[in-house]
């Protein structure tokens, strides 16, 4: 019984490496990153209750920024993996940021994230698949994950 609590460690140490491991064999139905775009990848970890959280995908550029509020321009599309099914989201046109014109101060110059506007990103949470996307090769991704509460309110009559 002694001999267990080691093995025991050992599988909770490389378990989260299988996990990393499956990710290739779950990318081939994927076509690969056109020419000028990088693949990014999210593998979500299983939750209760899935339909109660959703992946917003930010995608943007680290730039030079002063005070004023900036954004990309961009296209997303949502495209489906041909005999399989699957979804996929690729990001295009991508175009220079455009910025509000308030007046900044001479030491405001600043390095930050500038997301791509407009609508906001959701995709459904589904831990069983990657969310895969394609973006321009110098587009950072990331990604935040959005979560309902258990409970509804009901909304008053009027």
């Amino acid at each position: 019984m002694k001999n267990t609590k080691p093995t025991l460690a050992i599988l909770a140490c490389l378990l989260p490496l299988s996990a990393c491991a499956a990710t290739p064999e779950a990318l081939k139905p994927y076509p690969s990153a056109p020419e000028g775009y990088n693949r990014h990848v999210i593998d979500l970890p299983a939750k209760p209750n899935e339909a109660d959280h959703k992946v917003e995908i930010i995608a943007g550029k680290t730039l030079e920024v002063d005070c004023n509020t900036h954004r990309l321009g961009g296209e997303w599309q949502e495209k489906t993996v041909q005999g399989w099914g699957y979804n996929y989201y690729e990001l295009s046109k991508v175009g220079p940021a455009a910025s509000t014109l308030m007046a900044c101060p001479d030491n405001s110059r600043r390095q930050a994230f500038v997301p791509v506007g407009g609508e906001t990103f959701l995709v459904r949470y589904n831990s069983k698949l990657p969310v895969v996307i394609y973006a321009p090769e110098d587009v950072e991704v990331r990604y935040r994950v959005w979560s309902a509460p258990e409970t509804s309110e009901t909304a008053q009559r009027q």
